[in-house]
């Protein structure tokens, strides 16, 4: 086997497993954006129904949906740049810097704005829910 017919073996081979990361990468950030957003609906009508409090279950809500939309677009990050892994072209790298950019504004707002629905909860005198605990208590 000559070394160009490897080199080519290789380069299929990362190309392919490559397209199934970017795949892998968006499909998790489909399934967390999702998940957060029933979540969200669900913590809302949950205390907007039973406990009456609106103010606390929009602030709670727009938390779980900001954790997971940040978690989401990290993973859209991750993918973009498993994208432009394999192009070696400067339009593609230009797309991929500014495509982050936006993200990484996107994911700094979205935290800063948990921050201060936690603030403002704190402030209530209601305990915050971490995006990892249960939303029922």
């Amino acid at each position: 086997m000559s070394l160009d017919v490897v080199n080519a073996n290789i380069q299929f081979f990362v190309q392919i497993c490559n397209g199934i990361l970017i795949s892998v990468c968006q499909l998790l950030a489909l399934v967390v954006i999702a998940i957060g957003v029933f979540r969200a609906l669900f913590v809302f009508l949950s205390e907007t129904l039973l406990k009456r409090q609106t103010f606390d279950a929009f602030q709670n809500s727009r938390l779980m949906m900001g954790y997971a939309f940040s978690l989401g677009l990290s993973f859209l990050v991750g993918a973009s740049i498993l994208k432009t892994m394999i192009s070696s072209q400067w339009n593609d790298i230009a797309q991929l810097g500014a495509t982050i950019l936006i993200r990484t504004i996107l994911n700094l707002l979205l935290e800063r704005a948990n921050r201060i629905g936690q603030k403002a909860i704190a402030q209530n005198g209601e305990v915050v829910p971490s995006p990892l605990q249960s939303s029922v208590s």
